[in-house]
């Protein structure tokens, strides 16, 4: 099996391509770099085959995917910076990468019988409420510029194909990039107190947990909507801040604080970022692992 992976310079493409090698599968990678750039820890993806491509040329995403012809495209590549986002110099942008840019990847697939697995978020649904969100859910609403332009991707994939997977994740760290560990252990490392929003609830994802969940899922026929986040219960960001310093060993004092107190988001962020994820065993498929578990996982592979 062939497989595209775009976005590989980010957390969850940098994975996939490693986990396709665990199982000797053929991966390719491509992001907007001229050359692979990410963590330089030895792995497959720095191996694998990389292409250069602009998601948002649809000329070039048509010419590339047609040379390549893989059996399967998983789009990892995607405008993440939320904030950034409302930004007005970049609102087009974003919705060129993550709208018209899954488009075009899309419509390259249907025009070579592929496989598609697109990423999308939490942020496509109106955050409000406690009930956990379902994978065919309709209630959308997106609070932010982010989530409308995720949502139009997913719109974009599911009305071009019929072989496609949309995953839904949320909460998403890494080894390859910036994330939420990263960024407050190195805040706690230099500060006696922090504050952590306390009533965002949702639950982490591990993004090499992730990969191996999509590789077996492009290994199946089993299309539609899914939901995939580490198993471990529905947590505030402050509740994750809590355990992965007392994993790392920190004791920097960690203070709750409403979203509202908080106050430094440009962004509206959903209060409810629940996913329901057991559609996943409904179709034979393996749940990730504990968030808690992950984490400890993370802590031991992260250079932080």
């Amino acid at each position: 099996m062939k497989v595209l992976v775009t976005g590989v310079c980010g957390q969850l493409g940098h994975d996939v391509i490693n986990e396709l090698a665990k199982r000797g599968q053929e991966g390719i990678g491509s992001d907007i770099q001229p050359e692979y750039a990410g963590v330089a820890d030895g792995s497959a993806v720095t191996k694998a085959p990389y292409i250069r491509m602009d998601i948002t040329d649809e000329e070039a995403v048509l010419a590339t995917i047609k040379e390549i012809r893989p059996d399967v495209i998983v789009h990892c590549a995607a405008w993440t910076a939320v904030d950034a986002a409302e930004d007005e110099e970049n609102r087009d942008k974003v919705f060129r990468i993550n709208a018209k840019g899954t488009e075009y990847i899309a419509k390259a697939a249907k025009e070579i019988d592929a496989k598609m697995v697109y990423i999308s978020t939490d942020y496509v649904f109106d955050g409000q409420g406690d009930r956990p969100w379902e994978p065919d859910d309709k209630c959308y609403a997106p609070l932010n510029v982010y989530g409308k332009s995720k949502l139009e991707g997913e719109l974009a994939v599911s009305s071009t194909l019929e072989k496609y997977f949309i995953v839904r994740i949320a909460w998403v760290f890494g080894l390859n990039g910036k994330n939420f560990i990263k960024t407050m252990i190195n805040v706690g490392k230099t500060h006696d107190t922090v504050r952590v929003v306390n009533d965002q609830i949702g639950t982490p994802t591990y993004t090499i947990d992730l990969a191996r969940l999509l590789v077996d899922m492009i290994e199946t026929d089993k299309y539609g909507y899914y939901h995939a986040t580490n198993e471990g219960g529905y947590i505030s960001w402050y509740e994750f801040c809590k355990e992965f310093y007392r994993q790392y060993g920190l004791s920097t004092n960690v203070i709750p604080v409403t979203t509202a107190e908080y106050g430094l988001s440009k962004a509206a962020r959903p209060f409810n970022s629940r996913l329901d994820k057991s559609k996943l065993t409904e179709m034979g498929f393996v749940p990730l692992p504990t968030w808690q578990d992950a984490v400890a996982r993370y802590l031991r592979e992260a250079q932080i």
